[in-house]
């Protein structure tokens, strides 16, 4: 009876004493609940490419030594051609972008008329003179962009650039009739292939839709100032009389062009997504 007595006293003091060291024991912190981490505003790398048209004109067309007097112009005009572009460029955060672009402006054909009202060249003189010529073009330039904010995937920007332009004409022909007052004479003369190099600038506008977080799709219109596009020297269809040895300018040619692009964003930041939960 006795030894039962121990054993149950043993056993109470046993489960006192562990009670007793739990109770000194820290208590484990209840889990912490996932916070994915901040998305950080950062940019990166991107590549793109552009096809367009293009809506071009120029100020006047005129000797380049001599610009003719008493001649008006009538008619003159290029007509629409292709664009294509590639460049690189960074997004520095959710508002501010740059690019390098190198763009080739395909061949756009040019025609128009310059003439002058009897008397205007001299007693009883008039005279007509019509063009032909073919003109394209390589531009490079550094554009740098704003962006609007985006809403339901569509960013509105807008943007400027600078860069140089070789501007080349080529296929240039005048043929001319002119009125003495006693007959009519006809001279055609045609101009050597030339390229200029001129300072341009851009002006921008659009809107891009966001496929996915690398891919985005642009629609936007350009305004380009390309400067000035020479001929070589004018010769005659003999190919021997030179008729004007500093050619003709196209003055201040600009354009309104209408552009398709893709942009892809080459380290776009990764989404993160909570971790999988289940119920026991």
């Amino acid at each position: 009876m006795r030894s039962v007595k121990f054993l149950v006293a043993a056993g109470a003091a046993t489960l006192m004493s562990s009670a007793a060291f739990a109770a000194d024991m820290p208590i484990a912190p209840p889990p912490m609940s996932y916070a994915p981490p901040p998305v950080e505003d950062f940019g990166g790398w991107y590549l793109r490419g552009d096809i367009g048209m293009t809506n071009q004109r120029s100020d006047n067309l005129v000797l380049t030594t001599a610009p003719p007097a008493g001649f008006q112009n009538t008619g003159m005009g290029w007509d629409s051609s292709t664009l294509y572009d590639l460049g690189v460029g960074y997004r520095f955060n959710n508002w501010l972008r740059a690019d390098v672009t190198g763009q080739y402006r395909g061949a756009a054909n040019f025609h128009g008329s310059q003439f002058s009202t009897v008397g205007a060249l001299g007693p009883g003189l008039s005279a007509v003179d019509n063009y032909t010529a073919s003109k394209s073009e390589w531009v490079a330039m550094v554009n740098g962009y704003v962006d609007l904010g985006t809403w339901w995937c569509v960013t509105p920007f807008v943007g400027a650039g600078v860069g140089m332009s070789r501007n080349t004409i080529s296929g240039f022909r005048d043929d001319g009739i002119f009125n003495n007052g006693g007959g009519q004479g006809i001279s055609s003369t045609f101009g050597a292939t030339a390229s200029k190099w001129n300072f341009a600038w851009a002006l921008h506008a659009g809107v891009a839709y966001n496929v996915t977080r690398n891919v985005s799709l642009e629609l936007a219109y350009s305004y380009m100032n390309l400067g000035d596009g020479v001929t070589g020297p004018t010769n005659s269809f003999d190919g021997v009389t030179v008729v004007n040895a500093s050619g003709f300018t196209f003055k201040n040619i600009t354009s309104n062009d209408v552009k398709l692009g893709v942009r892809w964003q080459l380290d776009a930041p990764p989404v993160y997504q909570p971790p999988l939960m289940t119920k026991g």
